[in-house]
């Protein structure tokens, strides 16, 4: 069973999977082995407060480097469904309680019969060739040295492709082509779910807008080495390795 604490999870004796949870002397708000059995498919996990002082709780981000992949991807499922357990309490039409569905991964409304699922943000996160090189941009949210490549979430009525398109306008200012499916991931920072693209340059001149992307231009494979790039736990660095390692 999983244990979290906000956006931490308890590890004891290197060791995030925690067998007996009963003698947790904190408060705990909510287990996944008090929903109904349908729900048993799913990662155990439970989620605590006014943690015992000699616990050590994590960062999730650091679950992939200490356990790997798999582990980081079951961890991060759990924490989603923790985390709206714990913040979404009451039907958003009439405020009434939600009840657990037996049927699916849904709560239902016990006045109204809404039921609700737990929320998923799609996005898009491209990496875009010119001329043997690769578009890093650095975003005003970030540290002075960081540089990744183009993301964005999928707005309404949108196809992946048309937010591709339409992120990279916004952001950097110029029009892509031959845009191909990479590859996806569940990101639970706080409930994205990545598609990964890449495409070639079509036309424009790189003008960052200024307010996401502060900076950016072309690198070499030999210059991207020397950038500070997201770690191997994203989507983001694989689509950047796919790119050093073909050229």
């Amino acid at each position: 069973m999983f244990v979290f604490n906000e956006s931490k999870i308890l590890i004891r004796e290197n060791n995030i999977n925690i067998k007996d949870i009963k003698n947790y002397d904190g408060q705990i708000i909510n287990c996944s082995e008090n929903l109904p059995n349908n729900w048993k498919n799913l990662p155990e996990w439970c989620d605590v407060k006014n943690i015992n002082s000699g616990d050590e709780f994590i960062d999730l981000r650091e679950i992939w480097h200490r356990f790997g992949y798999e582990i980081f991807a079951r961890v991060g499922g759990a924490w989603q469904f923790a985390n709206w357990f714990r913040n979404v309490k009451i039907c958003s039409n009439c405020g009434s309680e939600l009840t657990p569905s037996v049927k699916d991964y849904g709560r239902i409304c016990k006045n109204c019969g809404r039921t609700f699922y737990a929320p998923l943000s799609p996005a898009v996160i491209t990496a875009i060739e010119k001329d043997g090189k690769l578009l890093m941009a650095h975003n005003a949210s970030w540290s002075n040295d960081r540089y990744s490549i183009i993301a964005g979430f999928v707005e309404p009525g949108e196809k992946l492709e048309q937010t591709v398109e339409r992120e990279i306008i916004e952001e950097v200012g110029i029009k892509v082509k031959n845009i191909k499916y990479f590859g996806s991931q569940p990101w639970p920072f706080p409930n994205s779910l990545m598609f990964g693209f890449t495409a070639e340059w079509l036309s424009g001149e790189i003008n960052p807008d200024g307010v996401e992307i502060v900076k950016a231009g072309w690198y070499t494979k030999e210059e991207i080495k020397n950038l500070n790039i997201p770690d191997g736990a994203s989507i983001a660095r694989r689509l950047i390795d796919n790119f050093v390692n073909t050229h």
